[in-house]
């Protein structure tokens, strides 16, 4: 199994034909695997290490201090350890998942309550750690930037198989998406115990929307791909200053399943790194609230039946089958 890394200079800087070959590698790696690497995002790693710091200072607060902004799947806020179990969403009864998360995410609302008190909440941000607004907001800024890129890529990607096709196919109905970003805290193995049997940091499974921005660590505890192939579990590949990008089920629907969404988890906390603490940053981008997702057909898509989709309506089923309790 094979998870290239693709250089997004290419993409911003380069020519027809540097651009369209990009596009055709992504095109390869969405079809074959799910994911894929970049480097060449423009995305400061100061920032990034901003992030990491704040959010370490707001997880090393009292658990008590923190149950302030205690929320569960798809709010706004702490999500404390035992609300998520990702392995729900395969069908398999999983212990909850061992992480703690902060989540932000879109907050500027359309003007519909039914749909603002769930997909834009107003964001909440801890008192005690003033540094956690400004580094994520900043964050988000480049995440929305690099997500809708990386849209623009897709869509040139099968215009390499399909001349003519829209360059803004998707971006055109992702101006006012819905997206969120969750900070995910691995805690050390001599903090959490030892996992359960079936435990993971988090569980076997999909994610569900466009495309999903990874900023991750390495680490023993760390991320695995389904290798469908060889019908094993294999580590994914890490290369410093990077960002991993995999297919959301969104997107594998609507190219009519030309793209996988591919299956990963995180592994447990190790006896043999018994302190190992990890934070990731998870961006998932979507697309707006109410795009309807029409499948597409051969050529460029597989042949399918999918029925056409209201995006929130089918995210929100997704989200919901995750939440423990």
């Amino acid at each position: 199994m094979t998870v290239p890394v693709l250089d997004l200079t290419a993409w911003y800087e380069g020519t027809p034909d540097e651009r369209a070959e990009l596009a055709r590698r992504l095109d390869q790696a969405l079809s074959s695997v799910g994911f894929f690497l970049v480097t060449g995002h423009r995305v400061p790693a100061e920032l990034r290490a901003r992030v990491r710091a704040a959010a370490q200072q707001f997880f090393d607060l009292p658990a008590e201090v923190k149950r302030k902004y205690a929320v569960t799947v798809a709010g706004r806020g702490w999500l404390p350890p035992g609300v998520e179990a990702n392995g729900y969403s395969e069908g398999t009864e999983t212990p909850p998942d061992l992480k703690e998360s902060y989540s932000v995410g879109a907050d500027q609302p359309v003007g519909l309550a039914e749909v603002d008190d769930y997909w834009f909440q107003p964001n909440v941000w801890p008192a005690e750690v003033d540094a956690l607004q400004e580094a994520i907001t900043a964050y988000l800024v480049q995440m929305r930037r690099l997500a809708d890129d990386l849209l623009e890529l897709c869509a040139a990607a099968l215009g390499t198989a399909s001349p003519g096709f829209p360059p803004d196919f998707f971006t055109a109905v992702s101006g006012h998406p819905t997206h969120t970003l969750n900070v995910n805290w691995y805690p050390p193995l001599a903090l959490v115990g030892d996992p359960l049997p079936g435990q993971y940091r988090i569980g076997p499974h999909t994610d569900f929307g466009t495309v999903t921005v990874l900023d991750r660590e390495p680490g023993t505890g760390g991320l695995q791909i389904w290798n469908a192939a060889a019908s094993e579990w294999e580590d994914a590949p890490f290369v410093e200053d990077a960002f991993t990008i995999n297919t959301g089920d969104l997107l594998a629907r609507w190219s009519g399943d030309r793209w996988v969404s591919n299956r990963h988890r995180v592994l447990p906390p190790s006896t043999e790194a018994p302190s190992e603490s990890l934070i990731s940053l998870v961006y998932f981008h979507e697309t707006n609230h109410d795009t309807v997702v029409e499948a597409l057909q051969p050529p460029l898509g597989k042949p399918n039946s999918y029925e056409p989709v209201v995006a929130s309506e089918f995210l929100r089923k997704l989200l919901d089958a995750i939440t423990v309790g």
